[in-house]
């Protein structure tokens, strides 16, 4: 689609849905994109192999697949073979991402993209209008548009995509996303003075700018409300430890039972990067209503043995509690609150209130978050937006009062005299 000035017309591009990425099961190829005809990308396929023999994480394949994926995809549309792309691509798909909005898919469970009615006398519930701040929380939900974040990443895995196909010699001679013209060298912050700290410099010719977010907590007030509205001891169980021990919402999910340990108050915990088991502390109320969910679930028939899993679904068969679970879960608990709390929300939540510990050392925090860098842990450190607004509140109360006091005269000198003398009584 080409307009008259000789580039691309992206406001009528249409990029449909074909191919898809594929979850095997195999750990030899745990993901594989297919084609529009239900065919292997190979030059994909050669990538991720990379990726694995790299030591990268499944997640990190799976992230990488659906950013080739939409890239495929738009290859499609522009009619483009993926060894022909220039950086003219390359920027079409940078400004194609920050313009256009992002594809609505219905839900699976709807066949003909439209939900069922809700019965009768039962209105269906408003929802929020997409990228809107929630007045509780004061996160903004989803959005129409690809956020910042979402289309750096996809910058990222296509650079280093076309970076590994130089090397092969399938790919085009020039990467379709450079560097920025500002970066001469190949490597950041070449030839660096020592005496000179490091300064940021773009990466990316058409990586966009991310914004740097403060780590949102809940507040007690919330926390309490949304745990005394849960219904099951297992979710109980979950928000206790999540809240207090401050792991990621796979890792606690991916533990067995053997690897809770009641007597010393610790859980084991497999870390998302490195894949060391860590022994981690946990409140002793996470443990009071662990024992609560295993005698009421091992009633019902679900499995018991060192080797099972430590969270179950509460439903015949009993399976072991996914990531998507847990996360309905969560979020079916705050529908009354009104709420957009997410799962990671409560390991930031965990990390600031031993953050705000003066007893508790920061590198202590580090060490329980998993956290490769110190500088990462001190984000936590950062107060949010009401403690600043409390604060700067208190401070025009105080400039106020100050105002208003009247300063004492000399000694010497008659307070009555004045006060008549500069207008008063």
């Amino acid at each position: 689609m080409i307009d008259g000035s000789g580039g691309r017309d992206l406001a009528r591009l249409v990029v449909l849905d074909v191919g898809r990425l594929v979850d095997t099961g195999d750990p030899w190829e745990p993901y594989r994109l297919l084609d529009a005809d239900g065919a292997v990308v190979e030059p994909v396929a050669a990538f991720l192999a990379d990726l694995q023999a790299a030591d990268r994480s499944v997640a990190t394949l799976k992230s990488y697949g659906n950013d080739l994926l939409l890239w495929w995809r738009w290859l499609a549309a522009v009619e483009m073979p993926w060894n022909r792309a220039t950086a003219i691509e390359g920027r079409d798909f940078a400004r194609w991402m920050q313009i256009a909005d992002k594809p609505i898919r219905p839900h699976w469970r709807y066949r003909d993209g439209t939900p069922p009615a809700a019965p009768a006398g039962q209105a269906r519930r408003a929802k929020r209008p997409p990228g809107g701040v929630n007045p509780l929380t004061g996160k903004a939900g989803p959005s129409r548009k690809y956020a910042p974040s979402t289309r750096a990443h996809a910058e990222t895995t296509l650079r280093c995509f076309y970076d590994f196909h130089l090397g092969t010699g399938q790919g085009p001679i020039v990467n379709p996303f450079p560097l920025d013209r500002s970066r001469r060298a190949a490597r950041a912050n070449a030839h660096h003075n020592p005496m000179d700290p490091f300064k940021h410099e773009r990466k990316g010719r058409y990586r966009p700018s991310v914004p740097k977010r403060i780590p949102k907590r809940i507040p007690d007030e919330q926390f309490n409300e949304l745990f005394a509205g849960l219904k099951y001891h297992r979710d109980r169980a979950l928000l206790a430890f999540w809240v207090s021990c401050g792991a990621r919402a796979e890792e606690l999910l991916d533990s067995f039972q053997v690897d809770a340990d009641p007597s010393e108050q610790l859980i084991s915990v497999t870390r998302k990067g490195s894949q060391e088991v860590q022994l981690i502390p946990a409140s002793p109320d996470a443990f009071v209503w662990l024992r609560l969910y295993q005698e009421e679930i091992w009633r019902r028939g679900a499995p018991r043995g060192r080797r099972h899993p430590l969270w179950f679904t509460l439903r015949r068969p009993f399976r072991q509690l996914t990531y998507p679970a847990a996360h309905a879960m969560f979020r079916r608990a705050q529908e009354l609150l009104g709420s957009n709390w997410t799962l990671h929300d409560l390991r930031h939540t965990a990390a600031w209130r031993m953050g705000q510990d003066p007893e508790t050392p920061l590198t202590d925090v580090q060490w329980i978050l998993g956290h490769a860098s110190l500088s990462t842990t001190q984000l936590y450190t950062t107060p949010d937006q009401d403690e600043v607004i409390a604060r700067t509140l208190a401070f025009h109360a105080r400039r106020g009062e100050s105002a208003r006091e009247v300063p004492s005269p000399a000694p010497g000198y008659n307070p009555d005299s004045l006060s008549i003398l500069f207008g008063g009584r």
